[in-house]
């Protein structure tokens, strides 16, 4: 399951565009170890920073290019972290220059547009450094164990600003001059314990995290003047029960513009903020009967001309293009289908580059639109899931696909979508020598008319005289996507179904596929329509001669978790067995951002809370579950698991429970080969009546 040969290949890394005729390239072989510009055209490639010889100059600092953390715009200086400080290296000055030289971490070190400073956290107060005399300068002076300047609250990290920025709460303005960033105040949050066995007498680690229903952190938006050494205030009541984020700059830096969300959440505001002043004014305004989420991706265009935003507006993920005073100069795009991410806004050529499922749900592709709505173009033709980066005027464009039946590629395309050549490709020489088994995708309908996407691996010698057990392998949160028509690098799957297992991904209602619409029957309800769903999947399952129902598997983590344990209690009568990791058992006991979102406050949906708890229907438990959690999970907190086990111990319950001492959200290394193994060995076990160790 683990040993070598590998099947696939890794892509070329590339790293962005230089320009609109270059794209970037890391490359590193037995000769050459640095960041190329290739030609998009003639293929011709330039080295642009070369660690080889840049090397040399940072030994004595004991650097080496290739850890660096950060690098200029200009591609002229390089950022390093070592030893709980900061390091900067010129590339025309051959010159490092150590930032900081104290005992303190910098946390989330961060290049100014410019290159000219970082700035970063420090005992959660904001701080910047100039990178050539070193001059360090403190933005913020009353962070406490409470209270953090430009670094996050956990929930905050979590739900708000989410993980990729690792608590990083600070953001710079286009001019390098100027930073935004969030203060928070978690005194009112209550505190959550975290247990740690080690030692003789052991230890707690404290978390400040709010249940449902529970205070959230105070919140107030700052901007940090550099040069002034100020901190101007946003005009905003920071005790109101609400939510401030994701702030954006304008161009010009002249206005800052972020967002508040009531405390229900189907009220959120664009508002725009003086960074000299701090006052503020409206500048858009949207709401919802059940819920709406943060803008992400707002787009400020040049000159005043106004702003474009992906939202749902209209019960799909569109396009809209606003002036500057909020009001509707087009929807760019419309049907049922999401748009997933803006690639690029080319202002000069008033075109707009965006992926979105048109045309086949389970697939995203490149399209391109003006900036009046008009003759949407399909850029990408190949069936399958594109990823896409496109040059700075929309010359070329890089590609990386898939499909169920092809491994990854990636090719480069001029503008029009015409193909220049293939960059790379996943499947390796051997990659045909195996039989994976047949993927298919297709559809199964409810009885109240919803089309279902699924997608399973069929076992390599399938054959319909035989009955075969069948794994469901869920996430199945409102809003995601789990079948797509892409090539899983993750080769589990076809190692279960070479096993014999039928390996099945399916999606429910509340996924994006059915829209707005469709995400609202969560509202509320989480835990029945998702069940639901699965249940009507196992019924049709049942129909086919082929499956054997005595042998219905059903696993996922985190979420997936959640409904895994759900399936084998209130879905008893359809899933027979399941492996549930660091799951949600009861919304009481998740964070109060994402709970209360789908849920509302506890007091507001007794019932819901109630029916959406595996403990609740614990009664009805009658398989084989596995629970598995890591003790120091500071996101689903073990709390989950503890608490189902309670539960199922009164009653008396047949299950399986494994912890993995000091683990947080997921098992790491190198206890993740353990939990593996015990994973396939659960399926050996009770599908196949073998002994995975002695296979």
């Amino acid at each position: 399951m683990f040993s070598e040969p590998r099947i696939l290949k890794p892509l070329p890394r590339l790293q962005g565009w230089f320009d609109d005729d270059h794209y970037l390239m890391q490359k590193r072989d037995a000769t050459t170890s640095a960041i190329v510009k290739v030609n998009a055209k003639t293929g011709e490639e330039t080295i642009l920073l070369d660690f080889n010889s840049i090397n040399p100059n940072l030994d004595e600092a004991e650097l080496t290019a290739e850890e660096n953390i950060g690098i200029t715009k200009d591609y002229t200086g390089l950022l390093f972290y070592d030893d709980n400080d900061l390091f900067f290296y010129s590339v025309p000055q051959n010159k490092v220059t150590r930032l900081t030289n104290d005992k303190d971490e910098e946390v989330n070190p961060m290049l100014s547009p410019d290159g000219k400073k970082v700035a970063y956290t420090k005992n959660k107060d904001l701080y910047v450094v100039n990178v050539e005399s070193a001059k360090e300068t403190r933005l913020t002076n009353d962070a406490s164990d409470v209270v953090y300047n430009g670094y996050a609250s956990w929930v905050y990290m979590e739900e708000i600003i989410g993980r990729s920025l690792n608590y990083r709460a600070f953001w710079w303005a286009p001019n390098s001059e100027m930073i935004s960033f969030l203060r928070f105040d978690d005194s009112p949050v209550p505190q959550f314990p975290l247990y740690k066995a080690d030692g003789v007498h052991g230890e707690l680690e404290w978390e400040h995290y709010p249940k449902p229903g529970d205070p959230n952190p105070i919140v107030k938006m700052g901007i940090a003047h550099i040069s002034a050494n100020k901190v101007v205030w946003i005009d905003e009541d920071e005790n109101a029960d609400q939510y401030t984020a994701w702030p954006f700059w304008s161009p010009d830096s002249k206005e800052m513009f972020y967002q508040v969300l009531n405390r229900d959440q189907n009220d959120l505001q664009i508002l725009s903020a003086n960074p000299e002043t701090g006052k503020n004014k409206l500048v858009y305004q949207e709401k919802n009967n059940t819920w709406v989420e943060f803008f992400e991706d707002i787009h400020i265009l040049k000159n005043n001309e106004g702003f474009i935003l992906r939202s749902e507006l209209d019960g799909w993920r569109h396009l809209y293009y606003y002036d500057m005073n909020g009001k509707l100069k087009k929807q760019l795009t419309k049907g049922e289908w999401n748009v997933s991410d803006i690639k690029l806004v080319d202002e000069e050529n008033k075109r707009l580059y965006f992926e979105a499922n048109k045309g086949e749900r389970l697939e995203a592709h490149l399209f391109v639109v003006d900036f009046n709505g008009d003759d949407i173009e399909q850029l990408t033709n190949i069936p399958g899931t594109h990823k896409v980066n496109v040059s700075p005027n929309g010359k070329y464009f890089y590609d990386s696909y898939s499909s169920i039946s092809t491994p990854g590629k990636l090719e480069l395309y001029n503008g029009d979508g015409n193909l220049i050549k293939n960059l790379g490709d996943r499947k390796s020489k051997i990659f045909d020598e195996y039989n994976l088994g047949t993927t298919e995708i297709f559809s199964i309908k409810t009885e109240d008319g919803f089309d279902l996407p699924a997608m399973w691996v069929l076992p390599p010698d399938f054959d319909e005289n035989k009955k075969y057990p069948v794994l469901f392998a869920v996430y199945g949160g409102p809003g995601g996507t789990d079948v797509t028509n892409s090539f899983s690098a993750y080769l589990d799957r076809y190692f279960i179904s070479q096993s014999g297992i039928i390996y099945l991904v399916l999606d429910h209602r509340g996924s994006a596929y059915f829209g707005k619409k469709g995400k609202d029957y969560l509202y509320r309800n989480m835990g029945k329509w998702e069940i639901n769903d699965y249940a009507e999947a196992v019924k049709w399952l049942k129909t086919k001669s082929f499956i054997d129902s005595t042998k219905i598997g059903i696993t996922g983590s985190s979420y997936g978790g959640y409904v895994t344990c759900m399936a084998l209690t209130l879905g008893a009568d359809y899933f027979t067995h399941g492996v549930a990791e660091y799951s949600v058992t009861d919304w009481a006991l998740y964070d109060n951002v994402y709970t209360e979102r789908y849920m509302d406050l506890p007091a507001e949906n007794k019932e819901g809370y109630k029916y959406g708890s595996a403990m609740t229907h614990a009664n009805k438990y009658k398989g084989l579950l596995r629970l598995t959690h890591g003790t120091l999970d500071d996101n689903c907190h073990m709390q989950n698991t503890l608490q189902l086990v309670d539960k199922f111990t009164s009653m008396d319950k047949h299950f399986e429970l494994m912890l993995y001492p000091n683990e947080r959200h997921g098992v790491g290394f190198p206890k993740w080969q353990h939990a593996q193994r015990e994973y396939v060995q659960f399926w050996y076990k009770n599908f196949l009546g073998k002994d995975f160790a002695k296979e």
